[in-house]
């Protein structure tokens, strides 16, 4: 959920020698509103944008996940995030909320002015059991209740569902098992990726089993050249993708057995 928040306090800039506690300076109200959004150590605070329970089957899932390390990863903070989760959890279980831009006055050539607007890109990531619908009124309650009015927003694309297939489910059971024989160990799983992928055409509006074999590592850098894939990665794909569609050839899939 990519939106924009503006403030439009006055026109132009002034010197802040002449007008100094008498404008409204609109970087320092964006950041209050922010502040009333996620406290400092990335805990939501907007009523509604939390994300729900975690069924024990994806947690137990989860639970097996080694996040984060490897080549050119950065370090995690422990103590950022939702509380009362693990570190897996914040990522492929939970709603997090990211200030993506922040800007006001002119960052490249600042003046001793007061700026007339301030703009914030926000981002909201969520999982299965948000109701996408309501993110916008929520956002806009929120930031009324705490005296925000004259903040406007707007959101800058159609939100897609979020999607999970049950680790639980015959399909997963049945995936997991050819990869884990292919790969001669044991395999992570992962109920759903932290990123938006349009996987709700397939989910919702065709009602299939989805299952998603990424091919990639938690250090590359997401839509930059040369950047999805590595000759280690793609020789472990190819072992991984023969024996998975030669399994599916062989039969013995969910449908067949039931």
């Amino acid at each position: 959920f990519n939106f924009t928040m503006r403030l439009d306090s006055h026109a132009g800039g002034h010197h802040s020698g002449n007008w100094g506690g008498l404008l409204t300076n609109p970087g320092v109200v964006m950041a209050h509103a922010i502040a009333s959004m996620i406290d400092r150590n990335g805990k939501i605070l907007v009523e509604g944008w939390r994300s729900t329970q975690i069924p024990n089957s994806v947690r137990a899932a989860i639970a097996k996940l080694d996040v984060g390390g490897g080549e050119n990863t950065p370090n995690i903070n422990p103590n950022w995030g939702e509380p009362d989760l693990t570190i897996a959890e914040r990522v492929f279980a939970s709603n997090t909320f990211e200030v993506r831009a922040f800007e006001t006055g002119n960052p490249k050539s600042p003046a001793n002015a007061i700026p007339p607007s301030a703009v914030v890109f926000g981002h909201l990531r969520y999982v299965v059991g948000t109701d996408i619908s309501k993110l916008m009124p929520l956002l806009r309650a929120h930031l009324d209740k705490h005296g925000f009015n004259d903040i406007t927003i707007t959101s800058e694309r159609d939100m897609m569902p979020a999607t999970r297939l049950d680790p639980d489910h015959p399909w997963a059971k049945w995936a997991i098992k050819s990869l884990s024989k292919t790969a001669e160990d044991e395999i992570a799983v992962i109920p759903n990726l932290g990123g938006a992928l349009p996987n709700d055409v397939f989910a919702d509006l065709l009602g299939l089993p989805t299952i998603w074999v990424p091919h990639s590592y938690a250090g590359c850098s997401q839509h930059a050249p040369n950047e999805h894939i590595l000759e280690s990665i793609s020789k472990s794909a190819l072992r991984l993708m023969t024996g998975l569609w030669w399994d599916l050839g062989e039969g013995n899939t969910p449908r067949q057995v039931s």
